[in-house]
């Protein structure tokens, strides 16, 4: 691929002749994106028809939450459970201020904070649908991240609806303390009643799922899936290796290297993921639920 060369976060073209017979270079800003895969150039188009996966190695990219949400429930959703934003409890400041913070996530991202609820069908399957948004804060879990999932456990219970969580965060908003990790707490147990009720619950966890998301809702599924090669765990891998002094195995925490440890129950292909549930969630629903 040295046809393509990149300057300042764009391809720049091999040198193309004019009508004049003169070199020009085509430039393509916003026209490609480069696979952290297997870097290569991909076409955005192709990336975008192919929902965010590399047509060439299956590298998964990031997509966002209302992505998560069209790509899995049926037109005509709705979304619920909005307009909760955090109140800094803490007053907390690092390099800058946590209500700056906040501010720009919700203005680079046009949410409240980093989740959405959305009741809608999954083919057959009225759900209950809570996808986390990985660019707001690193979707770290504060008080609304927790709380709105708790409302998305407490509508499937009394709805008697499956519920299903894509999750997609780097654990725990320490900017918030100890009202952050106590949402780990109120999620598992919301998840307790949910269960008790025998309505169905799934996570779909994907690159990255860590810290206290993974230590609570995100491994609590009757069926956890990932997508391939999703960082998945509890501290990460450097933080590992530091403590332990010790090398990691190859592929420790990735989504492949758990389900050969049993920590998995599938690997899931984007394009698979829909049909994968409906099926998944027919084997799971009980008479009360049908």
């Amino acid at each position: 691929m040295s046809w393509f060369k990149r300057e300042n976060g764009e391809f720049e073209s091999g040198p193309d002749v004019a009508s004049d017979g003169s070199e020009r270079t085509v430039r393509t800003q916003g026209l490609w994106t480069k696979c952290p895969g297997c870097r290569q150039p991909i076409f955005n188009a192709d990336l975008e028809a192919n929902l965010s996966v590399c047509p060439k190695c299956q590298y998964h990219f990031k997509i966002g939450a209302r992505q998560r949400i069209d790509l899995l429930l049926d037109s005509g959703y709705e979304l619920v459970d909005g307009g909760l934003r955090s109140t800094d409890p803490l007053n907390f400041t690092d390099v800058k201020a946590y209500k700056k913070r906040l501010r720009a996530a919700q203005e680079a991202t046009g949410l409240d904070d980093a989740i959405l609820n959305a009741v809608g069908q999954l083919g057959p399957h009225s759900i209950v649908l809570s996808a986390m948004e990985y660019s707001f804060i690193g979707g770290s879990m504060g008080a609304v991240v927790g709380e709105t999932i708790a409302r998305a456990v407490d509508r499937a219970r009394l709805g008697h609806m499956p519920l299903v969580v894509v999750a997609a965060s780097g654990g725990a908003r320490m900017m918030e303390g100890v009202a952050s990790l106590m949402q780990m707490a109120k999620i598992s147990s919301a998840l307790a009643q949910l269960a008790d009720e025998r309505v169905p619950y799934i996570c779909v966890l994907t690159d990255p799922t860590t810290g206290g998301v993974t230590a609570s809702f995100a491994m609590l599924g009757d069926l956890n899936i990932a997508e391939p090669g999703a960082l998945i765990g509890f501290a990460g891998p450097r933080v590992i290796e530091q403590t332990i002094r010790q090398k990691l195995p190859e592929g420790f925490q990735r989504s492949e290297f758990l389900l050969e440890k049993g920590f998995l129950d599938a690997i899931v292909h984007r394009r698979d993921l829909k049909p994968y549930l409906v099926r998944a969630l027919e084997f799971l629903k009980t008479p009360a639920a049908a």
